[in-house]
């Protein structure tokens, strides 16, 4: 990531921690009843919703000032998501469900696991949704799969039954829609509820990820929420993605953007980059499309960057072209990096190939530069 902005680089470390940590779905099919979860360390009771979900947490948290937490479970958006309880991943990318500890400060990791194992879901799940009160005010909102036991530090556990996905939706708004997003705070509780709603499988969750989207929300908020029509919406978040890519006032936006086409699992997504890195009117937007089509490779994402390389007309989009090209793997980048240090009418982005070149290490690069020293 040598060219990319140091701003827009921590903000992708963040969106790719923030999908590690809440990409917390089921690894097996879960009846459509909820049921009491398995708890652990935890004073539990179970209450059916009386009136409203709002009124019923809101009835809780008068009740008891004190530290507690309250969860239920919700059906979950279908998609193509690993197995995974409370955030943690294994590098060779397997993972298990265990022990969630729910009052663990450093990350809200994984206590125990079991036997690694490789799911798939295509269809939704049950999601767990939890919500930590204290002092009278949700303090904080987490997810966990729904096979996961849950360690609640030893404190009140309040499981509510009857929870419909719309109230569910309709309460996590409330937090997403805070001032915290204005303020560019980082992985607070609006940043917790977006999360959340972007997991609902119910059509509530769309429309209220389009209000996150309009253009009158905070620039934050509407990056934050891009990510998750990418990482979660599937189909549905799509078409909201590429209204951003054609609409959205803000290149700082777009570039996330980008990178939320990038994550998208759908296939049509690859077209949509290739689009913005044709036709974004910001350079810097172009050129952070073609960073994301080398990560995706193939023969698409090779002809878009080829054609910025040769028609693009701002020499730095260019040499970002020609820095995506890096990016790709060798048997496909390195034959064309050598193209372009040979051909380029651009002495720039001659300059640049040949750097990027030398970079590589690799044993064409070195034929290359022996060829070009013999002349």
């Amino acid at each position: 990531m040598t060219q990319l902005s140091v701003r827009t680089g921590l903000h992708v470390l963040a969106s790719l921690s923030l999908l590690s940590f809440y990409a917390c779905v089921a690894s097996g099919r879960k009846p459509a009843q909820a049921s009491e979860p398995a708890a652990t360390n935890a004073k539990l009771e179970t209450r059916a919703v009386a009136g409203s979900l709002s009124a019923t947490l809101q009835q809780l948290m008068l009740g008891n000032g004190n530290a507690m937490w309250i969860g239920y479970s919700v059906e979950e958006a279908a998609g193509k998501r690993s197995s995974i309880c409370c955030g943690n991943f294994d590098n060779d990318g397997g993972m298990g469900c265990g022990t969630c500890t729910l009052e663990d400060e450093r990350g809200y990791r994984q206590g125990t696991r079991n036997e690694k194992k490789t799911v798939t879901l295509e269809g939704g799940g049950r999601l767990v949704v939890l919500l930590r009160a204290e002092n009278k005010q949700v303090m904080r909102i987490r997810m966990a799969s729904a096979d996961c036991t849950l360690d609640a530090g030893g404190l009140r556990f309040v499981w509510l039954t009857g929870v419909s996905p719309q109230e569910s939706v309709a309460l996590l708004t409330t937090y997403v829609r805070s001032q915290e997003f204005a303020r560019g705070v980082e992985q607070g509780l609006g940043e917790q509820a977006l999360a959340a709603i972007a997991m609902h499988a119910d059509a509530s969750a769309d429309s209220a990820m389009a209000s996150f989207i309009a253009p009158d929300q905070p620039s934050e908020l509407r990056k934050k929420a891009s990510f998750w029509l990418g990482a979660a919406r599937g189909k549905m978040g799509l078409p909201l993605l590429e209204k951003m890519a054609a609409n959205d006032p803000s290149g700082d936006v777009r570039e996330q953007v980008a990178f939320a086409l990038y994550v998208s699992p759908e296939p049509k997504a690859v077209d949509d980059i290739i689009r913005m890195a044709h036709n974004d009117r910001d350079g810097r937007v172009r050129g952070q499309a073609l960073f994301w089509l080398a990560q995706k490779a193939g023969a698409k994402a090779a002809g878009a960057i080829n054609g910025a390389i040769d028609n693009d007309p701002d020499t730095e989009v260019k040499k970002k072209a020609v820095f995506a090209l890096s990016q790709m793997p060798g048997d496909e980048g390195v034959p064309k990096l050598i193209q372009v240090a040979e051909t380029n009418k651009n002495l720039e982005v001659r300059k640049q190939a040949m750097f990027w070149l030398g970079q590589s290490k690799d044993p064409r690069a070195l034929q290359f530069f022996e060829k070009v020293l013999a002349q």
